[in-house]
């Protein structure tokens, strides 16, 4: 890796590339750096809700001319410091574009969380970036003239997307892969290769055009364009095989979803709570379609009381009364433990199983909690309190973290064993039950259930990304998706990601649906986790190498 590198246009190549992309791959310093905030905001455009998948190759294309000049230096520090701020800039840019709808969050109790807004909308882009950087930078080391620096980018941009979905508990949200999940038949790719091995094939699929203006023969100016096409329709023919006839549904279950899309600002005040409960209650009871079974399970969404459900026996009445005999409720809700001698009341963001004996029969607390939305470590809590602010829970240190990490299966009447999740709890790959890891029942689990309240952040691209991302867990571990949320968008989703019944944005509500029954045998991502995506980074890593060896 050390050494002079060879000029990745030398002369007698120069003359066959556009005048254009020279000037892209001479720039430096600050309009280097602009160019390439841009070029990651543009391909942003590829993420939902627009799916706009020429965007990133548009993008990506132009990072990697930047990267060419980027990585021209004759030393190690020299080829990495400049492509690590080439592609800080990039992902500032894309995450900058992708991420702005964070800002709503803070202007829901303005007069409280305004002074955050430039933290998440700036500050996070900020600092995810820098994963960005790393990988730009690793690529930069193993740079080569040709094809096999698209092999680069791969290794370097799949390792960083691994590592942001993982470092500091890790915020996998758009990630590249998700550029390629938006379509039915490409995303079937995920049950094989997972996320992150669709972020593999995103960069080597839209970085592939900017060998369009490689110097030297046809074939290495047409050829990884050429394949990348193959490529494409290979993954579409894949999918249209796999997806079939429509997935059977469980016998004996008909799902109720309800949707009270209660404003944010109202929804936490417990002087609403008689009003709440009765909203849910009516929605729960709204009569079904004509000839429509009734609904044997009843869904809440995350957080649906403004109050602490299991210390109040008269609430608990009164939704166990809202009950026809032999449903069941399944319900967000936040729940308190008596503390240890000398400790603090703890609390969880929960999800609870009710029946209509009133009784709490099962329920599971959120593991993978939000940073700085849903806890902070205690002094930085102290320390906010004492000039006068708070986080966004207002409880004191915010929520507990459950203990059952990788084994959420939560135990329902009626229902196979649901793989639960709560809120960002879904965007996580692997995380509904990790490979490798036998389920805690006798059974493996039959749905993932995610309840969740997106009311934060209003009719942005924020809820139709968690949808999206939500979505690719079904195909993922072939299960279908059970999705809950306060404002929507609400959703039942079978195993191969067909979304089979949905509601819209910020409506009042309800969604009556049948239960699509998982897939025999699981998938192969289900079953051997990242391995898949470990060996496309190692073959990408290897080609790479080989390449910038070759003399």
């Amino acid at each position: 890796m050390r050494g002079p590198m060879r000029d990745p246009l030398p002369d007698p190549e120069r003359a066959h590339v556009p005048g254009a992309v020279l000037a892209i791959t001479h720039l430096t310093g600050w309009r280097r750096l602009g160019l390439a905030w841009f070029a990651g905001a543009l391909g942003a455009l590829a993420m939902p809700p627009y799916g706009i998948l020429p965007a990133l190759a548009l993008s990506l294309t132009v990072a990697v001319w930047l990267q060419d000049g980027a990585a021209s230096g004759r030393t190690t520090l020299r080829r990495f410091c400049p492509c690590f701020l080439l592609g800080w800039a990039w992902g500032f840019g894309y995450l900058t574009a992708g991420l702005w709808w964070l800002g709503q969050a803070f202007l829901v109790e303005a007069d409280e969380f305004l002074w955050a807004l430039p933290l998440g909308v700036v500050g996070l882009p900020f600092a995810l970036g820098l994963f960005y950087g790393a990988g730009f930078g690793a690529a930069g080391l193993l740079w080569s003239r040709g094809a096999a620096r698209i092999a680069a980018l791969a290794f370097g941009l799949g390792a960083a997307d691994w590592l942001r979905g993982h470092v500091f508990t890790g915020f996998p949200w758009n990630t590249l892969g998700m550029a390629l999940a938006q379509n039915l038949w490409l995303m079937q790719w995920a049950a094989v290769i997972g996320l992150y091995g669709l972020c593999i094939l995103a960069v080597l699929v839209c970085a592939a055009p900017a060998t369009l203006a490689n110097g030297g023969g046809l074939r290495g100016r047409f050829g990884p364009s050429a394949a990348a096409a193959i490529v494409l329709v290979g993954l579409a023919l894949y999918g249209a095989e796999r997806l079939g006839p429509p997935d059977p549904v469980v016998a004996g279950v008909r799902l109720r979803l309800v949707q009270p899309n209660l404003p944010q600002d109202a929804k936490f005040r417990p002087e609403n709570r008689t009003d709440i409960v009765d909203r849910y209650i009516e929605l729960s009871q709204r009569p079904t379609e004509a000839g429509a079974p009734e609904p044997t399970h009843i869904v809440w969404p995350e957080s649906a009381f403004p109050f602490l459900i299991q210390r109040d026996p008269d609430a608990l009445a009164k939704v166990a009364a809202g009950l026809k005999p032999g449903q069941e409720l399944i319900t967000g809700a936040a729940r308190a433990e008596e503390p240890l001698p000398g400790e603090r009341l703890r609390y969880f963001n929960a999800i609870m199983v009710i029946g209509s004996d009133g009784k709490i029969s099962d329920s599971y607390d959120k593991v993978h909690l939000v940073p700085f939305g849903e806890y902070l470590p205690a002094p930085l809590d102290a320390a906010l309190r004492a000039v006068g602010l708070r986080q966004f829970v207002a409880i004191p240190g915010g929520f507990s973290a459950g203990t059952l990490a990788g084994q959420r299966i939560l135990t329902v009447p009626g229902l196979p064993p649901v793989a639960a999740t709560i809120c960002y709890e879904a965007i996580f790959p692997g995380a509904i039950l990790p490979a490798g890891r036998a389920a805690p029942s006798p059974q493996p689990p039959g749905l993932i259930l995610n309840v969740t309240n997106d009311a934060w952040f209003g009719d942005t691209p924020g809820p139709r990304q968690h949808l999206a991302q939500a979505r690719l867990r079904a195909v993922e571990e072939g299960m279908p998706l059970v999705r809950d949320a306060n404002t929507g968008i609400s959703a039942v989703i079978d195993p191969h990601g067909r979304i089979v019944a949905r509601t819209r944005l910020d409506e009042e509500t309800w969604l009556d649906a049948d239960l699509p029954a998982r897939i025999v045998g699981g998938t192969l991502y289900g079953r051997f986790g990242d391995a898949a995506f470990a060996l496309m980074l190692a073959a990408c890593l290897g080609g790479a190498v080989v390449a910038r060896r070759r003399p």
